[in-house]
């Protein structure tokens, strides 16, 4: 029996652009739940495992499988939808799962001929099963796994071409930030893998640099954090001869024996979701940890890069409070904060988090013809109505923000901060250089965009009997 399993592209996603920009090569991830389904596979399914990111195959002149299974975020839905076609046509059966396949299950159904919703360890085997049987569901609900269900990923299957490998130690959030679908997705339950298992999946990936893509790899619990220290001593013990960042909220500079075996297990960054610059924003967005009473956030930040971490800091515009400035506002705190790098996103609202919920009930979605305006829905475009800016003004604020914070000069003197504090500058240099590689094509991106929507706006006012021109 044959599988291939699909992870499809977006080309708008910049990031993913390869060929573009080389830089791009560290900056693209495995798609590891692929991964970890090929794991969970029995040993008679030959698996192929295509990541359309790194190239899309000529899929018709490929060996004809007996299924193929897809996933997809929003932003993937598209293209997901277009991959499923291509193979139904063939007279192959599609399955598809992931995050929008459970929000949006409703449409993917319609496209498809089965869709797994939750998370999919306790129902994969039955998939499989169904369609060798010819008995394939219309839809299997896997809810959410027990951790000792989560198999190894199989992580040769994708070897070359990249230059991070991936991991998952924990599952689940109780933050439920408003703008964030983890919550929704793998409950607000904060669930573990057992440490041994962790280390042995840890030594089975080739590559030096890992990704750990937990949502939050230390918790927030006082036995979170134990676990995450014992996870940490046994790695270090492991001599994993590994690199590898992660996400976590800022409670990660509060523990110095957290930041000590972080490093000593080989941590080489982390990813902190700042969201925004002003508490009001933080209150609106949910992100109670940043709001912590005499918190100090610069001061954090410098605990976390004393220990050789260099930190990335996320922050969100277009909030309900953000007004003209907040681009470069953003950037000059950021810059404050002393992170190493920003990551800067407009606020999108995504199916299934409380954030979508309030914008569609306000009928404040600027994108709303779907399934075609999920592949705007990648953070890097303002697909809603903001309160205080247009959408013109909100793009020039994202411009305003990256063009300030990746200024040639502040790249220099950060590099040469991490070069002071051995903060491993090369991975430095390498972030800042993708980063500023992807300003001019987000720029062009941001033009074509405002293209099309001056061209919807023309036509929709055209059909109404009104004469208008573009923009």
């Amino acid at each position: 029996m044959r599988l291939y399993l699909i992870n499809p592209s977006n080309p708008l996603v910049s990031m993913v652009r390869v060929k573009e920009s080389r830089w791009n090569r560290y900056r693209v991830w495995k798609p590891l739940s692929l991964m970890v389904l090929a794991g969970l596979s029995p040993p008679e399914w030959d698996i192929t495992i295509v990541d359309e990111n790194v190239g899309v195959p000529d899929y018709p002149a490929m060996p004809r499988p007996d299924l193929v299974g897809i996933t997809a975020f929003t932003s993937q839905a598209n293209r997901a939808y277009e991959v499923a076609a291509c193979f139904r046509r063939l007279g192959v059966p599609v399955v598809m799962g992931g995050i929008h396949a459970t929000m949006c299950v409703d449409e993917v159904t319609e496209r498809v001929d089965s869709v797994v919703t939750g998370e999919a360890e306790g129902i994969w085997r039955r998939v499989l099963e169904d369609a060798r049987d010819g008995t394939l569901q219309c839809r299997y609900d896997g809810g959410l796994a027990e951790m000792h269900a989560v198999r190894p990923a199989r992580h040769d299957l994708l070897t070359g071409r990249y230059a991070f490998g991936a991991i998952q130690t924990t599952r689940g959030c109780p933050m439920n930030c408003t703008f964030c679908s983890v919550t929704a997705f793998n409950g607000a339950h904060y669930r573990q893998r057992s440490i041994p298992d962790v280390v042995r999946e840890f030594q089975s990936i080739r590559e030096k640099y890992v990704l750990v893509v937990d949502d939050n790899l230390i918790g927030t619990r006082p036995e979170h954090i134990a676990r995450a220290k014992d996870l940490f001593r046994a790695m270090a013990a492991a001599n994993l001869r590994k690199e590898w960042i992660t996400q976590a909220t800022i409670n990660f500079a509060d523990d110095e024996e957290v930041l000590t075996l972080a490093a000593s297990a080989g941590c080489a960054g982390v990813f902190i979701g700042f969201e925004s610059p002003a508490p009001e924003g933080l209150s609106e967005l949910g992100k109670k940890f940043n709001l912590l009473k005499g918190r100090d956030l610069s001061a954090s930040v410098r605990r976390i890069q004393r220990h050789h971490i260099p930190v990335v800091g996320s922050f969100i515009i277009g909030l309900d409070i953000d007004r003209p400035g907040i681009g470069r506002r953003t950037a000059e705190m950021a810059c404050l904060y002393g992170v190493d790098h920003l990551n800067a996103l407009f606020l999108t609202p995504l199916p299934g988090t409380r954030l979508w919920d309030q914008v569609t009930s306000e009928g404040r979605l600027a994108l709303d013809t779907f399934p075609e305006d999920w592949k705007y829905y990648t953070l890097t475009f303002p697909v809603a109505r903001y309160r205080h800016l247009s959408q013109n003004e909100i793009i020039e604020e994202m411009i305003a923000c990256d063009r300030h914070f990746y200024a040639t000069t502040r790249i220099l003197g950060r590099v040469c901060r991490t070069v002071w504090g051995r903060r491993r500058p090369l991975i430095s240099l390498l972030g800042s250089l993708s980063y500023r590689s992807n300003l001019s094509l987000n720029r062009k991106a941001y033009a074509d965009f405002r293209h099309e929507f001056a061209h919807r706006r023309a036509a929709s006012e055209s059909g109404r009997g009104y004469s208008s021109s573009p923009e």
